[in-house]
């Protein structure tokens, strides 16, 4: 019978965070993502202008959304990335749809699960929380959609008609 070595590799994870070392959400492995459609109940949706300093898709216009943290819920996330990129609480959140986003970032494949929610919010308390990477804010009806989208948004519009979030 032979004999059989076996190595075990243990990262350190206590340290400072390194992207070399670290696993990446999206890339080396599927991430998972809140996406949120802002409406007021109206017929209008909130895009927003991604600016120079957001991570892709600069100048294009796009839903809310960000990464699922550890340990919250859908509705946690929701309202968090809400209340950070847009300074605002949510009147209602409601589940509309999940789809998977396959895209690049800078010349890496990507994979991400997208849960879609509505979120119902009054228009007056919206502000830009994050002016380094949003440009500007809008609010669209169906046939006054600004130009360029998101290269998500095609996933995203059939639901958002579907649910009536926009007219």
């Amino acid at each position: 019978m032979g004999l059989c070595c076996v190595i075990l590799l243990v990262m350190d994870r206590s340290s400072t965070a390194n992207d070399a070392a670290d696993l990446r959400r999206g890339i080396d492995y599927v991430g998972v993502t809140v996406c949120f459609v802002v409406h007021d109940g109206n017929g209008k949706i909130m895009l927003h202008k991604r600016g120079k300093q957001a991570r892709d898709e600069n100048g294009r216009w796009d839903i809310g959304g960000g990464a699922l943290e550890m340990h919250e819920t859908f509705e946690q996330a929701v309202r968090r990335e809400l209340k950070e990129e847009f300074l605002a609480d949510a009147l209602e959140v409601k589940y509309v749809h999940t789809y998977e986003g396959h895209r690049e970032h800078k010349g890496e494949k990507t994979h991400w699960v997208a849960v879609m929610h509505a979120v119902k919010v009054d228009p007056s308390t919206v502000k830009n929380g994050e002016p380094h990477k949003i440009e500007e804010i809008g609010w669209f009806g169906l046939n006054d959609l600004p130009e360029p989208l998101h290269s998500m948004f095609p996933a995203a519009k059939p639901h958002i008609i579907k649910h009536g979030l926009i007219k």
